[in-house]
């Protein structure tokens, strides 16, 4: 599938290849990006755009003159972006962004580092408990991979209904896991199904769990409508850059499904029960917050509960005893 770059594809600890206009190819083994040099490199722009072009097609995706972009993804999860020129100066710029080869496991993940040791009852509570939970981060800070470990923690009897735009969970080692995702629409322009049709969607599949793979827009007001009205458990991830931040993020989202930040207020509020936060700092990914969302007919806010640097004990805020109280008693 992966041609000269199939050497790379089964690489332990690979998170990332990215190859440049002029055929440079870097990667991300855990440690942050540094140049690699295949045994067969990219000779050319010329070749790094038919490669590009190839690897789309090879998982349905068009990408030429007419459709200059492309966002391809295999059912293991396997994801990959491309742009050709004009778009860019010359050839094409490829992204490709591979899941772990194995499940991953909340404990392990704790032992990597990921979070303090005294979170782990709390972070398998919450899933126990059916919290309905926000998880927030830049772009490889290590969303989906929490949210894969998280529900590895669930009932292995649970029906897990997942939505995405482009496939990243993969199948999720899960007996009763329907995975849907969105299609775009076809040459002629019809045909799309967008994720707000998903969402609604999976209220008529019997769902313990409804999964979101990230917040992008609209579809926003579908998920916080199902996790208000009975819903609970369910999880999704957005770009944010701190629990404080989540509100606003949320209420320019409500803005394009056509919630005003009134509606919007009321129904965020009561949809999430906890906010995750990660970041990647030098290379090493961890949740760095965790935080609720809080709400009255003037302020919407988030709170952090408690904060954590990556070494040592994490720090509780004035509403850590609380919080862990309501989830752990």
């Amino acid at each position: 599938m992966f041609g000269p770059l199939e050497e790379l594809s089964h690489q332990s600890g690979l998170t990332d290849i990215a190859v440049t206009c002029e055929g440079r190819v870097w990667i991300d083994c855990g440690r942050g990006m540094a140049e690699y040099h295949p045994a067969v490199p990219f000779r050319s722009p010329q070749v790094v755009r038919e490669y590009a072009t190839q690897l789309c097609a090879q998982l349905g995706k068009r990408l030429d003159d007419a459709c200059p972009i492309a966002d391809a993804s295999s059912v293991e999860g396997i994801r990959v972006h491309a742009v050709i020129a004009p778009l860019v100066p010359t050839g094409a710029s490829i992204s490709i962004r591979f899941p772990s080869l194995v499940m991953p496991c909340l404990a392990d993940l704790g032992t990597q580092g990921l979070f303090p040791a005294p979170w782990f009852p709390l972070l398998c509570a919450l899933v126990s408990r059916h919290a309905t939970i926000l998880i927030t981060g830049n772009t490889g800070a290590g969303k989906t991979t929490l949210l894969k470990a998280l529900l590895s923690q669930a009932d292995p009897t649970e029906r897990v209904v997942s939505v995405e735009e482009v496939r990243e969970l993969g199948m999720l080692g899960r007996g009763n896991h329907v995975a849907l995702v969105a299609r775009e629409a076809n040459v002629e322009g019809a045909g799309a199904i967008g994720l707000p049709d998903l969402v609604k969607a999976t209220l008529r599949m019997r769902p313990d769990r409804i999964i979101l793979g990230e917040c992008r827009g609209e579809e926003i007001a579908d998920l916080l409508r199902a996790f208000n009205s009975g819903h609970h458990g369910g999880m999704a991830t957005l770009h944010a850059d701190g629990v404080d931040r989540v509100p606003s993020r949320l209420v320019s989202l409500g803005l394009l499904a056509g919630l005003n930040r009134e509606a919007l207020t009321m129904l965020a509020a009561g949809a999430f029960d906890v906010v995750l936060h990660l970041e990647r700092r030098h290379g090493k990914r961890r949740i760095v917050e965790i935080g609720r969302l809080t709400a009255d007919p003037e302020h919407f806010s988030g709170e952090s509960v408690a904060t954590w640097d990556g070494t040592g004990l994490p720090v509780p805020a004035p509403a850590w005893v609380p919080f862990v109280s309501r989830w752990m008693e």
